[in-house]
């Protein structure tokens, strides 16, 4: 496997993923500011979204030892990445790079990866709650209030009326395995699907409860927090109900091998025809006391993951862009991302 880009600032943006359920979301935002080149396993699925955006749609199969070759002007995985193929052709070519697609313990060694590569351009590690909104609206309200965050907690209402790709239930699908989060400023581990309550999430009463995601792993390394915390729960209540029950019940420390996947996704992917996304930020500040908000995008969880994609995609591009690793929520101007949300369509009002 001899993967070769090579960086062309005139060339086109590679949307690896770029046909998929955010993919294509992100391809519909991206095709007004940059011609594109699609990549997948079967493009020929990708050539109708290909040709109402004039983009260029080509074969890249991750799990394909063919060399894949190509000059681009920056890279935006939407796309699961194992072996870390798309990031490392990247990274050494010098070519700007956004990921949205990542779970805690994949961005942890994507971190890694690309540290070690020594990188010459941006690379945008996005892959927090949606694309790393969470993680930007975040910045945002600590950056209006001043101060430290003493604790964040981000609470998720997943709309199972909503259109989602199977990416988005690799990423769900590790509930039987423990992680680690900030608390109280040390370190602990915590089980998923722990922890749960009650909570309104823009006019919705939820059940969340505790999820590894990479904000959690991030927020505290990059703004300090001293404690972060992130539950989801499904917009139909019974729902939640019947995934605890399955905790509970050990299926996701019994069931954690292939043999049982399939179990095991029933419980978290039933993909509808479109609903909105809804979270809760609450954060407490130390010097102002608690701050919350609620973002709602009522074209739903794909096109706010795509957004994420697409604001990243302008930052890496943008002028003054420096080389390196970072995150979402080391945005320079992080208010400023708030007005870009709501040009899209997307809600952030404090309650």
């Amino acid at each position: 496997m001899n993967d070769e880009l090579v960086h062309d600032s005139s060339g086109p943006v590679l949307v690896a993923g770029g046909y998929g359920i955010v993919g294509a979301a992100l391809t519909g935002l991206a095709a007004s500011e940059w011609p594109l080149l699609l990549t997948g396993r079967n493009p020929g699925k990708g050539a109708p979204l290909a040709k109402k955006y004039g983009a260029s749609v080509r074969r890249w199969d991750l799990a394909d030892p063919e060399p894949f070759a190509a000059g681009v002007r920056a890279v935006v995985s939407a796309v699961n990445d194992p072996d870390d193929r798309v990031l490392r052709a990247a990274v050494g070519a010098g070519i700007p790079y956004v990921d949205i697609t990542r779970w805690t313990s994949r961005l942890a060694r994507a971190v890694t990866v690309a540290t070690l590569a020594r990188p010459t351009a941006p690379v945008l590690l996005s892959s927090g709650w949606m694309g790393g909104i969470t993680n930007l609206v975040t910045a945002a309200l600590i950056a209006e209030r001043g101060g430290d965050a003493t604790s964040v907690d981000i609470a998720i209402r997943y709309d199972m009326d909503d259109s989602a790709g199977i990416d988005s239930v690799d990423f769900m699908d590790r509930l039987g395995y423990d992680y680690d989060v900030r608390q109280g400023g040390k370190t602990v581990t915590v089980a998923p699907l722990t922890d749960s309550r009650w909570v309104d999430i823009a006019g919705s009463r939820t059940k969340v409860a505790r999820l590894d995601t990479p904000e959690q792993f991030t927020l505290p390394l990059t703004l300090g927090v001293g404690s972060a915390a992130t539950r989801i729960g499904f917009s139909q209540n019974s729902a939640t109900t019947a995934l605890l029950a399955a905790k509970k019940a050990g299926l996701f420390r019994w069931g954690r091998g292939t043999r049982w996947t399939s179990l095991r996704r029933s419980l978290l992917y039933s993909p509808g025809e479109g609903g909105s996304a809804r979270i809760r930020i609450d954060i407490d500040i130390d010097i102002d006391g608690a701050t919350t908000a609620m973002i709602v995008d009522p074209r739903g969880q794909a096109h706010l993951t795509a957004l994420g994609g697409f604001l990243g995609l302008r930052r890496v591009l943008g002028a003054g862009a420096e080389a390196g690793v970072t995150f979402p929520e080391l945005h320079p101007q992080p208010v400023a991302v708030l007005r870009e949300l709501g040009e899209h369509g997307v809600e952030v009002w404090r309650a």
